[in-house]
């Protein structure tokens, strides 16, 4: 297993302080020109009350979408969100079924190393209403797709994560 160098150990921190950075300026409103305070409507996924996330949206848990890129466009998520997986269980004409994996560490998620990691939905969980998923606690949740023996993570794209946020109360 290859290791991290100190050069991209740099870039991988620099990288997440950036995102950090753009999700505090897009949460509370900061700017370009000015970066002085101005109150912006809510997010979409901002109530008082829990919501219910269809991951994927209309597409729902699909092979060919950008999960991490869905995710930055669609959260924050915030605690006792609910994410739901909505995939086609295993037939005839679905011959690389899908599955959602909670990883258990960043170093897994980034490598797919799906050796140490929980099976929240197998492959025929998807299916009607989907499988649910509840984000109850403060830390990242690293998911991804076991399909296609890891084909589906390791391209680089059915694998996101989320890290909860408390809800603000107006």
């Amino acid at each position: 297993m290859a290791r991290l160098t100190h050069a991209q150990v740099l870039i991988l921190l620099l990288s997440a302080s950036m995102w950090t950075i753009s999700m505090a300026s897009r949460q509370y409103g900061f700017n370009k020109t000015d970066w002085s305070y101005k109150r912006r409507p809510c997010p979409q996924n901002s109530t008082a009350t829990p919501n219910k996330i269809v991951v994927g949206g209309s597409q729902n848990w699909t092979f060919g979408i950008n999960y991490a890129d869905w995710a930055l466009k669609n959260g924050p998520f915030y605690f006792n969100d609910t994410l739901v997986f909505k995939y086609d269980p295993p037939s005839d004409t679905n011959t690389h079924p899908h599955s959602v994996y909670l990883l258990p560490n960043l170093w897994s998620f980034l490598k797919c190393d799906l050796s140490r990691a929980k099976v929240v939905a197998s492959e025929t969980q998807g299916g009607g209403d989907g499988f649910e998923f509840v984000l109850k606690s403060w830390q990242p949740h690293y998911f991804a797709c076991g399909g296609g023996a890891g084909f589906h993570c390791n391209n680089g794209t059915m694998k996101f994560f989320v890290m909860p946020m408390f809800r603000r109360r107006y």
